[in-house]
């Protein structure tokens, strides 16, 4: 075990977890890091790999957070302008069955793709090439409607991973490790093992037994669940997540995987997945990340973007009832030690001309206010009742483009009258005023003569 960053009472909680988790999940073995502040402050094993002890070094394959860096790669075209997200797929991958449904529908779950190839269970199978994987989608790819709802699909992962090595010229995984897992310094987060790494088990459900797993490349379907990794890598994948995105991916990019697209459990949503991420809610608060498993081998990622915390583990069985280790460290982390706000300061650089924007605004009689955020960006909440937020990022011309809730991608601007004096705001064609239905001239369709009565 592992703590250079969290307090002796909080490291014991993280290794009583990791021990009741390997215990009680039969577990052959378990690595687990907590990161904060973009660092991996903790990290612990349990268990063993060939007959040694694990490390934060130890490879495990990840399954399905395969797609998470397979997504990032496709948002990454999207941002250069070479690939945009309402594209059919037919566009980028001629002749595909699944054509017809959209880049963002594939990365989000919502195309209504069949969940796994049809056919011998590929997870299992020796890999099959592109030309083998369209002709089995061709025997029965569409399981729904586009858009109607979640309803995850390895495949669709499979053809994003064509697209990308389409339009980039090269094999996918060779572009995520020059464009990602280089810049990044993953240099341990591989398409195949490579030096230290577990072997992966089946554990008996009725005895205390293991069988070795049969690991597959699976070829074209690798997009889907190939990738191997480390806690140390993915600590640094977290931290990514969580804001640290260097050079690799806008925050704005980054911010809008994060955005739930779609909801894995009807109307209780405490499960949905954004562009290429899982999304949770825990306690009222938003966590992202995602889940992975093959046989042999479980993993798991979660992220609170908020706290610029998150959790990482590690198993190499098949199957079990504990897996969900990382949320239950950072769940941990939030309630032992819980993040202390930082220290309020004046901002530098304030363009003091955006003050006359700031403060109550009305739509019709429904306060809302607005707020000047760093590098003018402004914020519009709500003043109880019912309304509608967002944020808004600057276009530099005057206007402001919203980036969440129900103005996000509406235009904000600002109205002045001859006097250069501000009027009003215009927000996608609603009036916001400084006073409740005032002045008349601002309010469309005018207000009653008699006034307030």
């Amino acid at each position: 075990m592992s703590s250079e960053g969290v307090l002796d009472a909080t490291a014991r909680r993280f290794e009583q977890i990791v021990a009741e988790a390997q215990s009680a999940g039969r577990m052959p073995s378990l690595a687990a890091g907590v990161v904060r502040g973009g660092e991996l402050v903790w990290s612990g094993v349990r268990g063993r790999v060939e007959g040694g002890v694990p490390s934060v070094d130890t490879q495990y394959r990840i399954g399905s957070l395969t797609k998470s860096f397979v997504a990032l790669l496709v948002m990454r075209l999207r941002d250069e302008g070479l690939v945009d997200l309402s594209d059919p797929v037919e566009r980028h991958v001629p002749g595909s069955v699944i054509g017809d449904r959209t880049v963002a529908q594939l990365l989000s779950h919502t195309g209504g793709v069949v969940a796994e190839l049809p056919g011998p269970w590929w997870e299992r199978s020796a890999g099959v090439g592109r030309d083998e994987l369209h002709e089995r989608l061709a025997a029965g790819a569409v399981v729904s409607r586009a858009g109607r709802g979640f309803h995850y699909s390895n495949p669709g992962y499979a053809v994003l991973g064509e697209l990308v090595e389409r339009v980039r010229g090269k094999a996918w995984s060779e572009i995520l490790t020059a464009e990602v897992l280089g810049p990044l310094g993953m240099s341990r987060t591989t398409p195949l093992p490579e030096g230290e790494h577990a072997r992966g088990w089946a554990v008996h459900p009725w005895a205390d037994v293991v069988l070795p797993e049969v690991v597959q490349d699976t070829v074209a379907m690798g997009p889907a669940g190939q990738l191997w990794s480390t806690v140390g890598d993915l600590g640094r994948w977290a931290a990514f997540l969580g804001g640290d995105t260097g050079e690799v991916l806008s925050s704005g990019t980054l911010e809008e995987m994060c955005e739930p697209v779609g909801v894995a459990d009807g109307d209780v949503w405490t499960s949905g997945y954004g562009l290429g991420l899982q999304v949770w809610r825990e306690g009222g608060r938003r966590r992202v990340g995602h889940g992975g498993s093959m046989p042999g081998f479980v993993s798991g990622i979660v992220v609170d973007r908020e706290r610029c915390s998150g959790a990482v583990a590690l198993l190499n069985c098949t199957m079990s009832p504990k897996a969900g280790v990382a949320g239950l460290l950072l769940s941990a982390l939030d309630e032992l030690e819980p993040p202390v706000p930082g220290e309020w300061s004046p901002e530098s650089g304030v363009d003091v001309s955006l003050l006359e924007v700031t403060g109550p605004w009305y739509w019709g009689a429904s306060p809302s206010a607005v707020r000047l955020l760093r590098d003018g960006w402004l914020e519009l909440s709500v003043l109880g009742g019912r309304g509608r937020g967002s944020r808004f990022r600057p276009n530099g011309d005057g206007t402001w483009t919203g980036l969440d809730g129900y103005y996000a991608g509406e235009v904000l601007r600002v109205v002045r009258g001859e006097d250069g004096v501000v009027r009003h705001l215009d927000l996608g064609t609603f009036v916001y005023t400084r006073e409740p239905y005032g002045p008349a001239g601002s309010v469309p369709g005018g207000v009653d003569e008699g006034g307030w009565r």
